[in-house]
């Protein structure tokens, strides 16, 4: 498993929500450049970027701030939020990000994520964000009828390169990850999958790790708030 530290971006600046919500918001820094620089600098081999504004607005917001983390590191920079066209995806491309996340789309309009997922084999992932196990969409501001695990079975035939499953309910609260949701999750596709929310500490990732087959493990806010040092983590994981 590898611990991917996550960069949340509203109005150009990194941020952390509780459960997705805006009214909700913790500004922890002007510079999302710095930041990731001090996430390679601590040996990261993936980022999680997300561009909140443009997950509510359905199209790329943060697009300055993204192509400066592009340019600025090496490591992996994996986008999601308010991608929902080709064209949303080849834009994201030459920003520098190495893959795309589809969250709303592929419950809106799934023939059009399967285009894309086609069209970038290997480099677009999809998202599924859960609330009590049902899947949210929007920013997270409409609930669907359909459950995660029919939703992640479902989109096992269009071969996204991975699953980004997030616990709504644990996301920015650093209650602890959902290890049974997730680890279900795991068992039920044979897609990797990135476990994300909750995590408050050390123990939470090794707890992840201890999932047989869990590709990642995305930190936010507990990298943030100081309760886990990233480049320790990173080590510790590693071995």
């Amino acid at each position: 498993m590898i611990v991917i530290p996550a960069i949340d971006l509203h109005k150009g600046q990194v941020v952390r929500l509780r459960q997705g919500a805006f009214d909700a918001v913790t500004w922890y820094n002007k510079d999302p450049r710095a930041v990731a620089l001090s996430f390679q600098e601590a040996g990261v081999k993936r980022i999680h970027v997300v561009d909140l504004d443009g997950s509510l607005k359905g199209k790329g917001v943060n697009l300055t701030a993204i192509e400066s983390i592009c340019r600025a590191v090496d490591v992996e920079i994996e986008l999601g939020g308010g991608i929902r066209s080709s064209k949303d995806a080849q834009r994201a491309y030459d920003l520098g990000v190495d893959y795309v996340i589809l969250g709303t789309i592929v419950v809106s309009d799934p023939e059009k994520a399967r285009e894309i997922i086609a069209c970038y084999p290997g480099k677009a992932g999809i998202g599924i964000d859960a609330l009590n196990g049902r899947v949210a969409v929007g920013g997270w501001k409409e609930i669907s009828e359909k459950s995660a695990f029919d939703l992640a079975r479902e989109l096992e035939g269009l071969n996204p390169a991975f699953i980004v499953y997030t616990d709504i309910s644990r996301d920015g609260m650093l209650t602890g990850a959902n290890i049974a949701a997730t680890a279900a999750l795991v068992r039920a596709v044979s897609i990797p999958v990135i476990a994300s929310g909750g995590v408050a500490s050390l123990d939470d990732l090794f707890a992840l790790a201890a999932i047989p087959g869990l590709f990642g493990a995305i930190t936010g806010k507990a990298v943030y708030e100081g309760r886990i040092d990233i480049k320790t983590a990173v080590q510790a994981i590693e071995k």
